[in-house]
């Protein structure tokens, strides 16, 4: 595209999405709602910014999931012709690695610090809590986890009920620190400590970033406004719909628009309304649904699209004959209407939904992609890999450095493993010094044998520390995954099936080509151990790569269906107790209203065709209950349904009567043999 004129601008947008393109200078409030352009005005926006001559290393663009900042680059990049090498367009984790990347040492950690994933996270804090005394049936290192996280987050605070726990938080954190890693929350809490204690580091990246967007601003926690409003001075732009805000579990809080319009006086607020996704029919059930929640600003999306075909509501027996009716659907649909199958989605409330739906699709022969199930990276094969390739990237490491040390089996066994750990807590030190201590000492603390397994180990470490710089990344991980005998490892461990063993090098083959795709990207250009580290923690944290998945159907939770679209989606289990979900239903109004949004966002998924089903009964457990329809289904205003009810049971006798009137149909006349 040419220079983005205003003539330009004005024959591409909307008037009120022109003008929150054009509005650059001062705090701005755009509401989007569903459908309306949301991306493409944040795209124009930072090439209309760079247009009129602001620096690109000026300008940083926030937004929650790594896809959604690729797309977003790539759509700048598209419109200006331009390689933009200095313009931040990220994560607010990945912007919080990179602040870290450069300050952490004003913290007190080294540089090259581990990033610890959830698997990392709860190794130390059973580590912590053996060292503390504590049982194993105190240890529910699921549920004390997500109180660190709320504790470490402010969204929590230390009480009569969790304080047993505070002394493990505090040996948690010192565990972190001790081992030069940092954990997920620590991605924005730990920039804030930096920014609050260090006025000049603060002053440093606000004279830097001049313009700052924020996407998804309803999904911001107090956490991350409270990053973006130490860093922004007055010209910020913030992106969201309240309507959308489905992740307060995760502490995201949509009064965040409000305490935005406070903390930036003068503020001015625009609303998109025009939806260009959805039929009317689509669009008017929506706004039927979301009207009934109080706590929200009033919007009224419309659509320039015709009417459409009316909200097809069934209501099936039980889950097998609701999946039953999906993959029967799709099928006719996609060969009716020459629809190829990623261009269906089925959204579930929740993940245990999905087993019924996947046998259909099964059966059926349609592929399909689910959204939510195990992260590749989680595979215990790719961790293992993985976990090598941290301890070489830091040996300091010592939940991944535990997790190898004997993987594949090297014979060094767990009381070798207590000798490294006392010594390493006596003297304060990583259980790497604590190795390489003990190795150097003659006193025969360490036999013989044992010293040349440990030698082994510790060879195949420095051996290959030449893979934290330089090319060849994948060649050089493909090369340890022999030298550690990998392969014999996944046969011994998997002796009633070799096939199994197959798949999980295989998984470990896709692992190996991914990084080569990776190293191998013109975009990137530090292909090093430590970006690639990262990198991958980020990933698998919030999104995988889809690429693959064209030409199946998206089966998905409605939350991992969030900036989506498909041309027909069904909407499987609008039950109460599902939607609303029953914890929410206890809980009280202001949870149902949350659930209410998730509804919506489910809705305005859809751009042409959209099925509900409502299941009269459903397995739980051992026992088959009774199901009552959604209360949001009653809020669909009724002359855009068509319900369809579930077909009835007949007699022997009609059976019979339908079968002899159906083969008198096809019989042929007598004088046509």
């Amino acid at each position: 595209m040419a220079a983005l004129d205003l003539e330009t601008l004005k024959k591409e947008l909307n008037p009120e999405q022109y003008r929150a393109v054009t509005t650059v200078d001062g705090p701005i409030l755009i509401i989007a709602g569903a459908g309306s352009g949301k991306t493409r005005v944040i795209t124009f926006r930072i090439a209309h910014m760079l247009d009129i001559g602001i620096p690109q290393s000026q300008i940083l663009a926030l937004t929650f999931t790594n896809k959604a900042a690729r797309e977003m680059e790539e759509r700048i990049k598209d419109l200006t012709q331009k390689k933009l090498q200095n313009l931040t367009v990220s994560t607010f984790h990945a912007f919080g690695v990179k602040i870290l990347r450069q300050e952490i040492t004003a913290l007190g950690w080294r540089e090259n610090f581990s990033i610890y994933d959830e698997t990392d996270r709860n190794s130390l804090i059973k580590e912590t809590g053996r060292e503390l005394g504590f049982t194993a049936d105190n240890l529910d290192v699921y549920k004390i986890g997500n109180l660190f996280s709320n504790i470490k987050c402010g969204r929590k605070t230390w009480n009569g009920e969790n304080d047993m726990y505070k002394q493990l938080y505090e040996g948690y954190q010192a565990g972190l620190k001790l081992y030069n890693a940092v954990d997920f929350d620590d991605l924005i809490v730990l920039p804030i400590k930096l920014f609050r204690e260090n006025p000049e580091i603060l002053q440093k990246y606000r004279s830097r970033f001049k313009y700052i967007m924020i996407d998804e601003f309803q999904d911001t926690s107090h956490q991350q406004y409270e990053f973006m409003h130490l860093l922004a001075d007055k010209n910020v732009a913030v992106v969201g719909d309240d309507d959308q805000s489905i992740y307060s579990w995760r502490g995201a809080d949509y009064q965040n628009i409000v305490n935005f319009e406070k903390d930036f006086p003068g503020m001015q607020e625009i609303r998109l309304e025009q939806n260009y996704r959805s039929t009317e029919t689509i669009l008017a059930a929506a706004n039927g649904v979301i009207s009934h929640n109080t706590n929200r600003k009033e919007k009224k999306l419309w659509s320039g699209n015709d009417s459409g075909k009316p909200i097809e509501i069934f209501m099936p027996d039980n889950e097998t004959d609701e999946a039953s009716f999906i993959a029967e659907s799709i099928q006719g649909i996609a060969m009716e209407e020459k629809l190829k199958y990623d261009q269906f989605g089925v959204l579930m409330r929740a993940n245990t939904q999905s087993r019924p739906i996947e046998e259909a699709f099964l059966e059926a022969n349609i592929p399909y992609t689910m959204s939510g199930g195990t992260s590749f990276f989680q595979r215990k094969e790719i961790k293992d890999v993985i976990s090598y390739l941290r301890v070489i990237a830091n040996h300091d490491d010592d939940v991944n450095l535990i997790r190898i040390i004997n993987v594949p089996r090297r014979g060094i066994g767990r009381a070798t493993l207590e000798i490294f750990n006392d010594y390493a807590l006596q003297n304060h030190c990583s259980l790497w010094t604590a190795i390489t201590d003990l190795m150097a000492m003659p006193d025969g603390v360490l036999s013989d044998k044992t010293k040349l397994l440990i030698q082994e180990f510790l060879d195949i470490i420095e051996g290959n520390t030449s893979m934290i710089s330089g090319k060849g990344l994948s060649k050089k991980v493909r090369n340890l995954v022999e030298e550690i005998n990998y392969w014999d490892y996944l046969i011994s461990d998997n002796p009633k099936s070799e096939k199994a063993a197959r798949f999980k090098y295989l998984n470990i083959e896709h692992l190996i080509q991914s990084i080569e795709t990776w190293e191998n990207n013109p975009d990137n250009y530090d292909a090093n151990l430590y970006n690639y580290l990262n990198r991958i923690t980020l990933l698998s944290r919030d999104d995988g790569d889809d690429e693959n998945n064209l030409g199946k159907v998206n089966l998905m939770t409605i939350h991992a269906s969030k900036g989506l679209e498909f041309p027909v989606v069904f909407i499987a289990g609008a039950e109460d107790g599902l939607i609303p979900h029953a914890r929410s239903i206890e809980d009280g109004e202001g949870n149902v209203e949350e659930e209410r949004r998730l509804f919506y966002v489910a809705i305005t998924r859809a751009r042409d065709k959209l099925f509900i089903s409502s299941c009269q009964k459903r397995r739980k457990m051992q026992a088959t209950v009774e199901c009552t329809p959604s209360r949001f289904l009653d809020e669909i205003p009724p002359n855009l349904v068509e319900y369809h009810e579930p077909s009835q049971v007949v007699s022997d006798d009609k059976a019979q009567d339908i079968l002899a009137r159906m083969a008198e149909m096809f019989k042929a006349p007598e004088d046509q043999i």
